[in-house]
């Protein structure tokens, strides 16, 4: 338990002193945000905010991790270190795009083929070591399961490995492609990413407070490194609350795809090794709804023909056209992701209550 409070501490302390110093090193050497021209007239303020902002957030929860390991005297994890990969991995894909976009100043990055190849050679590789028996511990329990999840594994509904690994992979590009399409407001993302990880937070230690290994039964989870998992989720949690700081209205610097990539990725990889895959829509349910809008958007439009359902798209844009400010539409996004997570935390109790 100490270690989580120390990686989530450090992680806090070390964002929001660092993200000071890259909006300074950033402004000096130009990397400043495009917007796009056919967004919300009230962006075009925006242009020339520093971006990038997501290496800090990755920069600080890695050494707050890695911090807190050391002053603890622990040994990393397979889970974690797989995590930290997929969240670094995607981050840097991320990083590409955004470098691109402001070296060419430009509101287009990477072509979304590549982007999608660099997300897939990343999430494919972080499947297959999940999977790999090469990784198992004592007990022969690998980092991921081949079984679909909800609030644990669901006994029935095993896959293939092919299958299961495709499942990560489905999962993973869906979750940070989710986050990035929601990374549209001043602190929104990172808003709602806190709740959600802090959430993760509090279902890993729930997990190795019944983790099978320590307290055998027809209750307890077999999850194989519960509360490392549960640091690498707090120092996420510390580092974008630190970050939050300096992102929120009007906001200093944007994470860009550096962030929004790298943790929708982590969140991604939090379900699959706690899990609870499914569980996710509900705890994430602001980046699905997000998500589901685009999708309506340019189904309807292709459709009819040129007709539209909201005013602009994702959601939050749209509720920007009818009016609304953007820090009433960020307030109400984060009120809605509290209530997801709530029922998705109750859900995920009121499970063990009932088979207790």
């Amino acid at each position: 338990m100490r270690a989580i409070l120390m990686g989530g501490g450090l992680a806090l302390l070390i964002s929001l002193i660092g993200t000071r110093y890259a909006i300074r090193y950033f402004t000096r050497k130009g990397y400043g945000q495009e917007i796009r021209d056919d967004g919300p007239t009230s962006h075009h303020t925006k242009r020339g905010t520093p971006t990038m902002g997501g290496t800090v957030i990755i920069l600080a929860a890695v050494v707050g991790y890695f911090g807190a390991k050391l002053i603890t005297g622990q040994v990393p994890s397979a889970s974690a270190l797989l995590l930290l990969f997929l969240f670094v991995g995607m981050g840097a894909v991320g990083f590409l795009d955004d470098f691109i976009k402001v070296y060419k100043q430009r509101n287009l990055g990477l072509r979304s083929k590549a982007k999608m190849i660099g997300q897939t050679v990343i999430a494919l590789t972080f499947g297959a070591l999940a999977l790999s028996p090469w990784l198992a511990d004592h007990r022969g329990r690998t980092p991921a399961s081949e079984h679909i999840s909800f609030l644990r594994d669901i006994g029935w509904l095993a896959l293939p490995p092919i299958l299961a690994v495709l499942l990560i992979w489905f999962l993973i590009t869906g979750f940070s492609n989710a986050v990035n399409l929601t990374d549209g407001l001043d602190g929104l993302a990172t808003g709602a990413s806190i709740l959600v990880f802090g959430a993760y937070t509090i279902v890993n230690i729930w997990q190795f407070n019944q983790f099978c290994a320590i307290e055998p039964g027809p209750t307890c989870y077999e999850v194989r490194d519960p509360l490392d998992l549960a640091v690498v989720a707090a120092a996420i949690t510390g580092a974008c609350f630190g970050f939050l700081w300096w992102n929120a209205s009007p906001a200093q610097i944007f994470m860009g795809d550096t962030g929004s990539l790298a943790l929708g990725a982590a969140l991604a990889g939090l379900a699959v090794l706690t899990r609870t895959e499914l569980l996710l829509i509900i705890l994430g349910g602001i980046f699905v709804i997000e998500t589901v809008s685009v999708m309506l958007q340019v189904g309807y439009f292709k459709v009819t023909r040129g007709k539209r359902i909201f005013r602009m798209a994702p959601l939050h844009h749209h509720f920007e056209m009818l009016g609304w400010e953007q820090v009433t539409v960020v307030i109400r996004f984060w009120i809605l992701t509290g209530l997801f997570v709530a029922g998705g935390l109750g859900l995920f109790y009121a499970q063990w209550v009932v088979n207790i």
